[in-house]
């Protein structure tokens, strides 16, 4: 154990943990459709959009692999609370101005507050496991937190944008990092306490983990489909501006998306042990490949619910298995820097895709960033072909 504090006396505080999540990444949720669909109505186009979704990944790039060190040094609440300070100042940037200038530093520092927070969170979690088959439950549950904000906040936002006005959208964004810190201050204070081999394993750089050929192909295959996931939050208003869809439908897509991550998520815990972790990111793979190639020809709003909705099912499955996998693949006293490796890894190769998807929507069509996806994760088989070679070497 890294901590004096047993996992039995911390999963009494899971719930609040969980409920922090929620609250941080809900944060971050509205102030993403808000600002979307502000841009689009001031008439900035697409290629705006793209660039404010890429700086959500923008601070992760940077603030990544110092959350990790800072969680392993610091323990929960102190990463937890610089996550919050810097989603409230955010919000309230863009509720005290709305002008694409204070939108684009929201942006930034929303996107930046996740990295510092998440990481804490997801390792914090890891405390409360006292074996795989626990670990692979527990962080089912991680992955409930972000499903159950992007399953509520985009419609909670769509509706305000439509009944009351984009500032009460970004007046919703200030408030959920308050109620993420009350709901932190109920996870009990613990001081991490390293061993000696866990002390020098930390003043190695992360990135020598990437010498290990399983977490190398893991971390591509997160990647990949992670970029989908963008691509279909970035297709979504865009389209559905494009048909001329209300904030309040847009919002219904986008929550359907995450209803359905919510559900298979669910689904993982009641049956994680019976999952093999690879085969269900290969079946994943398949349907997301499916649903992104036939997607821009789906019918109305409720075609675009059901296939969004499929899209969750299948993308919603994803961080589970990766976490999961992730803690198989690397030394029980790394996982902090794995971690922090795991998001830098996911948002620095994904930095460019929103760019790259207004670009590439602007010049051609806008589901085209979807086909995109599609031919990336054909691709990705490969990678997770590799990974089963491996794990059947290691058997």
């Amino acid at each position: 154990m890294t901590s004096a504090t047993e996992p039995a006396d911390l999963r009494l505080a899971f719930p609040w943990l969980i409920a922090t999540l929620i609250a941080v990444h809900a944060c971050m949720a509205v102030t993403r459709v808000a600002a979307s669909l502000w841009v689009l109505d001031q008439g900035y186009g697409e290629w705006t959009v793209g660039v404010l979704l890429s700086l959500f990944a923008l601070a992760p790039l940077f603030l990544s692999l110092w959350a990790g060190r800072l969680a392993d040094r610091h323990g929960f609440h102190r990463p937890v609370g610089i996550g919050v300070l810097m989603a409230l100042f955010g919000a309230l940037v863009a509720l005290g101005s709305q002008s694409l200038w204070a939108i684009t530093f929201s942006c930034l520092l929303s996107g930046g507050a996740i990295s510092v927070a998440a990481v804490a969170m997801q390792r914090e979690a890891g405390l409360m496991a006292d074996n795989p088959a626990e670990l692979k439950r527990v962080f089912s549950w991680v992955a409930l937190g972000p499903a159950l904000s992007n399953a509520l906040a985009p419609v909670a936002a769509g509706v305000l944008i439509d009944h009351v006005s984009f500032r009460a959208a970004f007046a919703l964004a200030v408030l959920l990092p308050l109620l993420a810190w009350g709901f932190a201050l109920r996870v009990p204070r613990h001081a991490p306490r390293q061993t000696p081999a866990q002390a020098s394993a930390g003043a190695r750089p992360a990135w020598d983990l990437l010498r290990q050929p399983a977490l190398r192909n893991l971390l591509l295959l997160n990647i990949v489909l992670s970029a989908a996931w963008d691509a279909h939050s970035f297709v979504v208003p865009v389209v559905g501006h494009a048909r001329g869809l209300s904030a309040s439908s847009i919002g219904l897509v986008l929550g359907s998306f995450a209803v359905a991550a919510t559900v298979v998520r669910l689904a993982i815990v009641r049956w994680a042990q019976h999952l093999d972790e690879l085969k269900a990111l290969r079946a994943a793979m398949a349907l997301a490949t499916v649903m992104l190639m036939v997607y821009a020809w789906l019918p109305g709003t409720p075609g675009l619910m059901l296939g969004s909705a499929l899209l969750g099912m299948a993308l919603g499955s994803v961080q589970p298995m990766v976490l999961a996998m992730l803690h198989q693949v690397t030394p029980a006293d790394r996982h902090g820097q794995a971690l922090g490796l795991r998001m830098l890894a996911t948002n620095g190769a994904t930095i460019a895709m929103p760019v790259g998807f207004g670009l590439l929507a602007a010049a051609t069509t806008a589901a085209a960033p979807l086909w995109l996806m599609a031919a990336l994760l054909l691709a990705a088989q490969a990678a997770a072909v590799r990974i089963g070679r491996a794990r059947g070497a290691d058997s």
